[in-house]
């Protein structure tokens, strides 16, 4: 269980060393352990204690981070909540995860709304008595961190030290870190993604986090100049954010040595005109909350593949699997099915949900892909999202790649809408980069060029914005109800 007692180990290695910082406030090894004592003592105080749950309803802050190590320290869980949600979505996952605590910002309305006893921030640290003794079981729930609900209510992916060791493990190793890197987080702290890749594994291996204040492409490369961080993780909209800005933008990228790419595939054309521009690499990989944040990466160093995922982690197995259950060749679409010790433990409070996606030990993605003969995965979309036009299979990817191909599209979403003829035929959404116009008649033309018949979008909607969920993730059931109530100025 290397987290219950990581802040007494970094601050007994490195007493006086950077460990993190945000705006506002910056921590030394030894500040940050004063710091995850006082709160344990704290929440010690309030009767929290091994099983129990803390929902931690909190902006990117230090406070999120030590507020964790605390919670571990006592043996309990930590379910984090979108600061986003409304009162009663709020209400639903601390009823759901069973939470005893729910911290909230100082000026949080939810105050009023929460049926749970609630600690604001600001009142973290407010403690006396003896430092309760750090818990030690690796079979020890660690996070509830709750499902996006893009095909669904959410449900509490349980996650146990032992998954969080196995995967900081092997992204410590994947990701080639040492103790004088320096993480820049931009993710939300409420995604597993934030969590183990820019809190989590950095500070395993004795570097330092830089916690950023909310994403704004145009003032990104200023934090990056200032703070010098050697690496990063973000989506693909914050990358195709970042390479539409302004031609004149020549930031200072030297410090960073990769980034990394993950949440939703990111076109070839992209990365490989991002890392031209910015002069870093962008190391795509792909996995889920489920499988503890990630099962597959493009090498740091190695080859990487534009438009794969990359090969396992160390330590994770891959496969693809037929519609009955059977491997299929190199080469060949199917179902991408993982295992490893970084496989969730199950739902919470659902059994037959956790029946139906872990199946012998290996858990099925839904996802949909296939590796080539160096084993690396390309994904080409959900199996929910598959569009079956007269029968023929069409998966959404390969045409937003082709859209998003366009030199005028920022980016791209397709879905399957319902026709009397075909079954389903294809309907595209584009928005254009800043200070671009979308030609409809030329997207036609490259789909032509690129695309059998079958899966030209027979319609394509030019939007202002494309709607994403919480952690960056297109939203495709509300671009179906957009379709449903109709769109102006579209294009058949």
């Amino acid at each position: 269980m290397e987290f219950a007692t990581l802040p007494d180990r970094r601050a007994a290695q490195d007493p006086y060393g950077p460990a993190l910082a945000d705006s506002t406030t910056s921590l030394a090894n030894t500040e940050m352990l004063d710091g995850v004592r006082a709160v344990a003592r704290r929440l010690d105080g309030l009767g929290i204690g091994a099983g129990d749950v803390v929902a931690l309803k909190l902006n990117n802050r230090i406070d999120f981070v030590v507020l964790l190590f605390a919670a571990w320290r006592l043996g309990a869980t930590v379910t984090p909540v979108n600061p986003s949600l409304t009162a009663g979505e709020v209400a639903r996952q601390v009823e759901d995860s069973g939470a005893r605590l729910l911290i909230l910002e100082d000026d949080d309305a939810t105050v009023s709304t929460s049926e749970v006893p609630v600690l604001l921030v600001g009142e973290i640290y407010q403690a006396e008595g003896a430092d309760p003794a750090p818990c030690s079981d690796p079979a020890a729930l660690a996070l509830l961190i709750y499902t996006s609900g893009t095909t669904g209510v959410p449900k509490g992916v349980m996650l146990d030290h032992a998954n969080l060791d196995a995967m900081t493990a092997m992204g410590s190793e994947a990701l080639e870190l040492g103790h004088n890197d320096r993480c820049l987080l931009i993710l939300p702290l409420f995604h597993v993604n934030g969590i183990v890749v820019s809190i989590l594994t950095p500070l395993l291996v004795g570097a330092s986090v830089v916690i950023a204040d909310r994403f704004n492409p145009n003032t990104f490369f200023e934090t990056i100049e200032r703070e010098r961080p050697t690496f990063f993780s973000a989506v693909a909209t914050i990358y195709s954010m970042l390479a539409a800005l302004p031609e004149e933008v020549q930031p200072d990228t030297s410090s960073v040595r990769f980034a990394v790419c993950g949440a939703a595939p990111a076109s070839a054309e992209l990365l490989t005109r991002f890392q031209r521009r910015f002069g870093f690499p962008l190391v795509e990989g792909y996995g889920l909350s489920e499988g503890t944040c990630a099962s597959t990466i493009n090498p740091v160093s190695g080859i990487r593949k534009a438009g794969t995922v990359g090969r396992p982690f160390p330590g994770q197995e891959l496969r693809i699997l037929d519609g009955e259950g059977n491997e299929v060749a190199p080469g060949e679409d199917g179902e991408v099915v993982v295992r490893g010790p970084n496989v969730m433990r199950g739902y919470l409070g659902r059994p037959a949900d956790t029946a139906a996606v872990i199946v012998d030990g290996w858990l099925r993605t839904g996802d949909i892909g296939h590796v080539d003969a160096d084993g690396y995965l390309t994904l080409v979309g959900r199996s929910k999202e598959m569009i079956i036009r007269g029968g023929e299979n069409i998966y959404p990817k390969e045409i937003e790649d082709v859209l998003a191909s366009d030199p005028s599209v920022l980016e791209a979403a397709v879905i399957g809408v319902p026709d009397e003829t075909w079954g389903e035929i294809v309907v595209a959404f584009v928005q254009a980069r800043p200070g671009q116009t979308v030609d409809p008649k030329a997207l036609e033309a490259r789909c032509a060029a690129n695309l059998s018949g079958y899966k030209r979008p027979k319609r394509i909607h030019v939007v202002e914005a494309l709607p994403k969920n919480a952690v960056g993730k297109l939203d495709k059931r509300s671009l179906r109800d957009i379709q449903v109530a109709g769109v102006a100025g579209t294009r058949s």
